[in-house]
């Protein structure tokens, strides 16, 4: 149905669901992975990465009513497809109609991450608390650090929706860019996808940065047989080797030795 750029009439939150189904299982017949953004609760994003971006989004808002109606849209499942490749994300937004959404992001220049990296050398031990956010308040800072870190400021970012609305960030807008937090909390590493970068770098160049250790293990941080069994949740048993030779003993040498002599007698 075409109503040129006027206002569509009003659609129920149970009617934009019903035409989300739909819309779903058409994509799907097709032949498309859908991808729709599933929110528990009223909590968008819980994670480090999830809120790092909810927070930063709030910038690129030129009328600040359209952030509310973005959150409602996102919590009842409005964007019913959302797809992050380098440097873009396309999504589907179930509104009056089914609107298309293109959000398009500068990548992080080599520069940028080169000085990222090198900021971060040695402050981060692993990727799981890399992806996890586990890492020192500097190191978070620095991450999103504004013109400086991952997050994209308002001129490295283009938003484009098919409805009407002649606001930069419509409210279907609004709803994508909260669904990428929410992405986020399952997916950290997609923040990297989207700026076509390896976050393992982060890693390797702390490392490379590191001098190199000249001192054994720390005892404390040796795992045991005690430690894993309880780490991985497994019944660790005993390590054989199979098919080895059982070493003889001395005594039963000589039992053999004995007996071999005396069948020889007879």
């Amino acid at each position: 149905m075409h109503y040129d750029w006027s206002w569509r009439p009003y659609l129920s939150t149970a009617e934009r669901r019903r035409q989300a189904v739909r819309k779903t299982e058409q994509l799907r017949k097709k032949g498309h992975a859908v991808s729709p953004v599933t929110v528990e609760g009223r909590t968008i994003a819980k994670t480090f990465w999830g809120k790092a971006w909810c927070q930063n989004l709030e910038r690129y808002s030129d009328f600040a009513n359209r952030l509310p109606r973005g959150r409602t849209y996102v919590r009842n499942g409005s964007v019913i497809d959302l797809q992050i490749a380098s440097g873009e994300v396309k999504a589907l937004v179930s509104g009056s109609e089914v609107y298309e959404i293109t959000v398009k992001i500068t990548p992080v220049t080599k520069a940028r991450w080169k000085s990222i990296c090198k900021d971060c050398a040695g402050a981060i031990d692993s990727l799981v608390e890399l992806l996890q956010g586990r890492f020192s308040t500097g190191v978070m800072e620095r991450i999103c650090r504004e013109k400086t870190g991952l997050f994209p400021s308002p001129n490295e970012i283009q938003l484009s929706c098919s409805c009407p609305d002649w606001a930069s960030m419509c409210k279907h807008v609004a709803a994508v860019l909260y669904g990428i937090g929410a992405r986020l909390d399952k997916q950290p590493e997609l923040l990297f996808r989207l700026h076509a970068l390896d976050e393992k770098e982060l890693i390797t160049k702390a490392g490379a940065a590191l001098p190199l250790a000249k001192k054994g293990a720390v005892p404390g941080k040796i795992l045991r047989t005690g430690d894993l069994s309880e780490l991985f949740g497994l019944d660790m048993a005993q390590s054989s080797v199979p098919n080895a030779k059982v070493p003889r003993t001395t005594g039963s040498k000589s039992k053999r030795a004995k007996k071999s002599r005396g069948s020889g007698s007879r």
